[in-house]
């Protein structure tokens, strides 16, 4: 099957062929039908974060079940699907306590002594956070994909398994956020912007977008927002805390930067939370000025919007489906595989909220 291997890091993707493995017990191989580029993917081709290579990088996708395992209990050929990166066991610690994006137990992965799900030229190749979707083809444990209803367009689809659940679960798993509530979000990319529609959904009264570009901030306006501000602006944290008066409930930071982090946590007004969704780089750290803490507000970091992926999913494509969750907008453009490389120096310059990768 064709796939885009990463072999060097800050290098171009380059499309080559591999193989892969048939589903042993608990395992779905799925045909690939669109994949999101999203910057968490990026962070690894640019070498912010490290991972072993050459690799196929990929993690935000949709397909069609083409064959399962044994013991797969949850879809069966033929269903449409969505993959998530962190599959779970269901009896480890963090599962029997219901934070199932924490789960590390080795058993949704094949151990060292068995047949490598990706292979090139009997070279075993890692598989990038358990999905590896830049791929004609998907092999995933049976608890890193669920079934959703099959009107859902593949390409709307693949934004659930990241952007969208990720966004909405801060919102909704997170911070619980009320109908009345007022709702910060810091970065209006495609995690930023789904979890403006999620506050929007769960009844926020203001939610306030925050980026530098204008087609963004435009953009969040179809999305829910009801304020926005320039992320450049001067004195941008008091502003918020004043024209709030004291700032929001809940302020949600999509971007990993240090800079970001700390303007969520000063909007949050007293006894707020602040929740951090962007990935920080290595050896980066920021800053809580100490008397803040007297506010008795809370700052939380946060894995897939702690979402319950099999419970999640299939909400979210009943709200697309429904005409609550706003999907169609959040695409700049489907590209083929072979476009990749164009795609991620569009999201490298912030230029598209998505691109989405078409398999035909």
């Amino acid at each position: 099957m064709k796939a885009a291997l990463l072999r060097e890091v800050g290098q171009p993707l380059s499309i080559e062929n591999v193989e892969i493995a048939q589903p042993t017990s608990r395992e779905v191989l799925i045909k690939t039908k669109a994949v999101g580029l999203c910057r968490s993917d990026l962070h690894f081709l640019d070498g912010t974060y490290p991972h072993p290579l050459p690799c196929i990088l990929g993690h935000e996708a949709a397909g069609i079940v083409e064959a399962i395992g044994d013991d797969v209990k949850d879809v069966k050929v033929g269903d449409h699907v969505v993959t998530f990166l962190a599959p779970h066991c269901g009896s480890c610690e963090h599962c029997d306590r219901g934070a199932l994006t924490l789960c590390q137990d080795p058993s949704t992965k094949r151990s060292a002594n068995d047949v490598s799900r990706l292979s090139q030229n009997g070279e075993a190749l890692p598989t990038f956070l358990n999905i590896s979707a830049f791929a004609e083809k998907i092999l995933v444990h049976e608890n890193g994909c669920v079934a959703i209803d099959k009107a859902m367009p593949f390409d709307r689809a693949a934004l659930l398994g990241c952007a969208v659940i990720t966004g909405s679960g801060a919102i909704i798993r997170e911070s619980r956020v009320k109908k009345g509530d007022s709702v910060a979000v810091i970065g209006a990319g495609g995690i930023g912007l789904s979890a403006i529609n999620a506050a929007k959904i769960a009844g926020a009264q203001t939610i306030i977008a925050i980026d530098p570009l204008p087609q963004k901030l435009e953009l969040a306006k179809t999305m829910g927002a009801t304020h926005c501000y320039d992320a450049k602006a001067d004195n941008l944290a008091k502003t918020i805390v004043a024209d709030t008066g004291g700032g929001v409930h809940h302020a949600i930071e999509a971007v990993g930067r240090t800079e970001t982090t700390e303007l969520a946590w000063n909007i949050t007004r007293r006894g707020g939370q602040a929740t951090i969704l962007g990935m920080i780089a290595p050896g980066q750290s920021f800053s809580i000025h100490g008397p803040t803490l007297l506010q008795a507000k809370t700052i939380k970091g946060s894995l897939m919007g702690g979402s319950v992926f099999k419970e999640d999913m299939p909400v979210l494509a009943d709200h697309y489906l429904s005409g609550k969750l706003h999907l169609d907008d959040v695409i700049a453009e489907r590209i083929t595989l072979e476009e990749i490389n164009e795609g991620f120096d569009k999201l490298r310059h912030s230029e598209n909220a998505r691109s989405v990768i078409i398999f035909e």
